[in-house]
């Protein structure tokens, strides 16, 4: 079955995308634990992330290094923390979430609910600071 996150590479639904090139994605969460909070994926469709070969996987983590440098230069934080979980989507991704304590790495908080403008002009903050 086809994941929400295979939609959005495939343009069928919209998405904050931050950073982009052949093999990978960014986009903004759109439940971010806080502003910046992006999620980077691979555009080929696999669900667990130790599923990659391995030239996928050190790619996806070399990418998802440009986009945190990027979200660090465009959102104030002390660091971009990762994480790696893989039950939310059936579809291999690396969380990048602006922190400043490891409080804000807690999934189990609430989640922001920011409205579309303010998505949007995230997202292009960060792109305009993406080198690939």
């Amino acid at each position: 079955m086809t994941s929400i996150f295979s939609k959005i590479v495939s343009r069928e639904i919209p998405a904050y995308i931050v950073a982009e090139n052949e093999n990978y994605l960014a986009f903004l969460d759109i439940m971010p634990l806080t502003k910046g909070h992006a999620l980077v994926i691979p555009k080929i469709e696999t669900d667990y992330i130790f599923d990659l070969d391995d030239t996928m996987f050190s790619g996806l983590h070399i990418f998802a290094k440009k986009v945190a440098i990027a979200i660090k230069k465009e959102i104030k934080c002390n660091r971009i923390g990762i994480a790696v979980i893989g039950m939310e989507v059936p579809h291999a991704h690396i969380h990048l979430i602006p922190i400043n304590s490891m409080d804000d790495m807690n999934f189990q908080n609430k989640k922001l609910k920011l409205p579309p403008q303010e998505m949007e002009a995230i997202a292009d903050k960060i792109k305009s600071s993406f080198s690939n």
